[in-house]
Parts: C-alpha cells; structure tokens; sequence
C-alpha cells in the first residue's frame, strides 16, 4: 500500500515516516508540507493511503479531500489533527475519511488506523461478490465487538507481516532468518514468534545441526 504523508512539520513527518517504513506492505512515497505540493504528489504519485494535516500553510487540508479524490477516487485519508472542534470532525466524517487522530498521537493507534486501511483496500480489491460478511468486515469496528489488545510490543501490521512470512516457510525459520524477511532484529522477531506460539497459531521445534546450539525453528499452525 503506497502512503503519501502531508504535514508541514518536518519533525512530525519524519516520525510518521519512519514509523510506517518499519510497517511490512507499506510503501512511503514522500513528504508534502503544503496543500499545494499534497495536490501535485497526489497527481503524480497515486498513493492509496494520504495521512492528511488539517492546518498546512497555505490551506485547511479537509479543504483539498474533493480535489484529491477527483485525482485519486479510490484514495482513503487518515486525518491527523491538533483539531478538536466539532466543525472539523463533522466535516472530516461528511467527507468520508477512514479515520480521525488528534496529536500527539500514540503509534499504537496510528498503526491501527493504517490496518484498518489496508484490510480495506485488501477487501475492495479482491474478487469476492459483495455480500454482508464482505461488508462486515468493511464495517468491523461498527459491527462487532473490538478486537482484544495485543501485549505491549506487539503491533498489529508487523504481526500481520510476520504471519504471512512464516507461513510461505514450509521447513520452518528461525527467529533470526525470519527478522531479515521483515527488516527486524532477532530479539523483536522471536518476540512476535513466541506470541503466535502463545495464541496456537505457530509451533517450534529444536534442529540440531552438525556443530554448535541447536537452532529454534518455527512453523505455524
């Protein structure tokens, strides 16, 4: 998924945009720091996600979704805001954006949000016909009971990631080998393998080689 990130400060930017880099599936495109260059990267770009500033230099950004959309109909927008005024929350939801966060923001909800898009442009994309468990699961957070809270370290888009690599591994991996897929040290790596252990969705096994420890492989279930 390709994000655009539009806010003109250039600490906040760099914080997102490290963030979402360490995010597998996510590809940051660039920076914009103005309503103007967000417009012309939009154009050009074509990004699925924009993480959108509501007070840029030169313009409100909920000001700019109906020209964004013209450039780019299937975008979706995360509003990121020091707004807290009913006017731009009513304007935001009128506008339909996915969703709405108000600095300073924890990354555990930015995470969120960004799962949220992803699962979305997952859903619209795929070839199943439109059917209510498909609206379901657009509709999630209104229609069911949320999810229970992952443990402190774990996000939820890294072990989506992690899932989804372990699996394509069908002689098992270790924790280190599994971290070079998805750009983590070994500590983190075992870290969100030992959680999937613990929720029965991953299982290891110990290898002995010819020479040194024996290795801790993992499989899942």
């Amino acid at each position: 998924m390709k994000v655009l990130i539009a806010e003109d400060d250039y600490r906040v930017a760099d914080i997102h945009h490290q963030f979402l880099e360490r995010v597998g599936g996510l590809q940051v495109l660039a920076s914009a720091t103005t309503a103007g260059e967000t417009l012309r990267l939009a154009g050009e770009l074509k990004p699925d996600l924009l993480l959108l500033d509501v007070y840029l230099p030169d313009s409100l950004g909920i000001s700019i979704i109906g020209p964004l959309r013209e450039q780019c109909p299937d975008l979706q927008i995360i509003l990121i805001t020091a707004a807290t005024d009913r006017e731009i929350l009513t304007k935001a939801l009128n506008h339909g954006v996915v969703d709405y966060l108000i600095k300073p923001i924890e990354l555990g909800r930015l995470s969120e949000a960004v799962s949220r898009a992803a699962q979305t442009r997952h859903v619209l994309k795929g070839s199943e016909d439109v059917n209510q468990a498909l609206i379901d699961r657009l509709f999630r957070s209104e229609t069911s009971s949320p999810p229970e809270a992952l443990p402190k370290g774990i996000d939820q888009l890294t072990l989506e990631k992690v899932k989804e690599l372990l699996g394509q591994q069908n002689e098992g991996i270790t924790a280190e080998a599994l971290g070079k897929l998805f750009g983590a040290s070994r500590t983190t790596s075992r870290r969100y393998l030992e959680y999937l252990i613990s929720i029965k969705e991953a299982e290891a096994e110990l290898v002995y080689g010819i020479v040194g420890r024996p290795e801790r492989k993992y499989k899942r279930k």
